[in-house]
């Protein structure tokens, strides 16, 4: 038999080349898998799905059901600096001898069934979250959700956030046909509730046709508020005068409100008080999400790499209050809706610092520059683009450049944002 290896880094390093495909849709082969390691949950499980908002609504669930004692598990991904961010239990990453361990398992029950990294590591996080003896745990889907490797488990309470264009070459290229990917997550008289304000009509319809018990934001939930506090109102619950999500952003309360209808189909499993609730909120953190670091000039850390992601960081830049001048530092794969995400932020940045990223599928900075200036952000002659080979660089420029009341803000794909907190990481040391 093939020595296994000794280190998590060998491991994955192992994952990344073994599979012929990075993404290989279908379930067959995780639920055989999953079938042979005897992964069964103990307690409820909550899955989250969607175009926009997965993380920062898994990161609210954690936090508000760590505030209520309870012993939590959550899957999240993609990581940042580190794969041991991507499963955490009672709030703390799990360490590498657990994933070794847990790893090693995997691989002696798979036998010759052939899996993608991401499906690896999936099925070895469920495997590790269903044997930890917690009180509830969440699972945040990758892509999609019908054949996400997520969905081979079967969760009590579905969330759908949003639905919005993206991953098209999978998913399909109309909210209508990704909003039946998405709600593929649902199982029949458990409940799926959506967030999305104006969900499309193929979730709604495949909810009923296997019976779930569907969740409308608007009809079955919902939230009001003003300056100083929102409430939020369910089936049967109301929750008031609680404080704004530590986390900012324009869609943070319809996340929250996902959250709180959540915990309302929960209250007689996982009852939580109206001060846990509160404390939850004010508490959370989530990195890369319209993330305001310390510090002049003022630097903005976000993930947003399709149109709708982008329209929301458009709308928080505009809240911010007055900056001289707007730094970019943007990066995208190069599957993504570029133009679109172009199109919501061109008026809002006056120098983009646009980088190449190291994966083959990434766009190159030359490809950026060229749709950059079709978009005509050169209009203004005191507008400009500069190339970089990697966001390290990109950052470096940009924060040379700008001045105290200026403003730098780094976007588009995880790896863009990655590399600017691994530059400010060693800046530190």
């Amino acid at each position: 038999m093939q020595k296994l290896p000794a280190s998590l880094p060998e491991w994955l390093s192992l994952l990344e080349t073994r599979h012929s495909k990075e993404i290989d849709m279908g379930l067959d082969r995780v639920a055989a898998v999953k079938q042979r390691l005897d992964i069964q949950y103990a307690c409820p499980v909550i899955m989250v799905a969607g175009t926009n908002g997965k993380g920062s609504t898994c990161a609210m669930l954690e936090a508000v059901l760590l505030q209520a004692g309870y012993r939590v598990g959550l899957y999240s991904k993609p990581h940042f600096l580190d794969f041991n961010e991507r499963a955490r239990i009672n709030g703390e990453n799990v360490n590498d001898e657990q994933f070794i361990q847990v790893f090693a398992e995997v691989e002696t029950k798979r036998e010759d069934i052939s899996l993608t990294y991401f499906e690896f590591t999936t099925l070895a996080i469920c495997k590790l979250l269903a044997d930890a003896k917690l009180d509830v745990v969440i699972l945040e889907v990758g892509l999609g959700g019908r054949l996400d490797a997520v969905n081979v488990i079967d969760a009590d309470v579905s969330i759908v956030t949003s639905v919005d264009i993206d991953h098209t070459d999978y998913l399909g290229d109309t909210r209508e046909k990704i909003g039946f990917e998405k709600a593929g997550i649902f199982r029949a008289g458990k409940a799926a509730i959506c967030s999305d304000p104006v969900p499309p009509q193929s979730l709604i319809d495949h909810a009923h046709a296997i019976g779930a018990d569907l969740w409308l934001f608007g009809r079955d939930f919902n939230y009001n508020g003003d300056k100083q506090q929102w409430n939020f109102g369910g089936r049967s619950q109301r929750r008031n005068s609680l404080g704004y999500p530590s986390l900012r952003g324009a869609n943070q309360l319809l996340n929250a409100s996902a959250v709180l209808a959540a915990l309302e189909v929960l209250r007689h499993e996982l009852p939580v008080g109206a001060q846990e609730v509160r404390t939850g909120l004010v508490m959370v953190d989530l990195p890369g999400r319209f993330q305001v670091m310390p510090g002049r000039p003022a630097v903005v850390l976000d993930v947003a790499h399709n149109p709708h992601a982008a329209a929301t960081l458009s709308q928080n830049l505009d809240n911010m209050g007055f900056h001289a001048y707007t730094y970019a530092v943007f990066g995208s794969m190069l599957d993504k809706d570029i133009d679109g995400v172009i199109a919501q932020l061109k008026d809002k940045i006056d120098h983009w610092c646009v980088t190449g990223l190291p994966l083959p599928r990434a766009a190159t900075a030359l490809q950026l520059k060229e749709k950059l200036v079709q978009a005509e952000v050169l209009k203004d002659p005191e507008r400009s683009i500069q190339e970089f080979d990697t966001p390290e660089a990109a950052y470096a420029y940009a924060i040379g450049k700008a001045g105290e009341n200026d403003r730098i803000v780094v976007f588009g794909s995880f790896l863009t944002v990655a590399g600017v907190m691994r530059a400010r990481r060693s800046a530190l040391h």
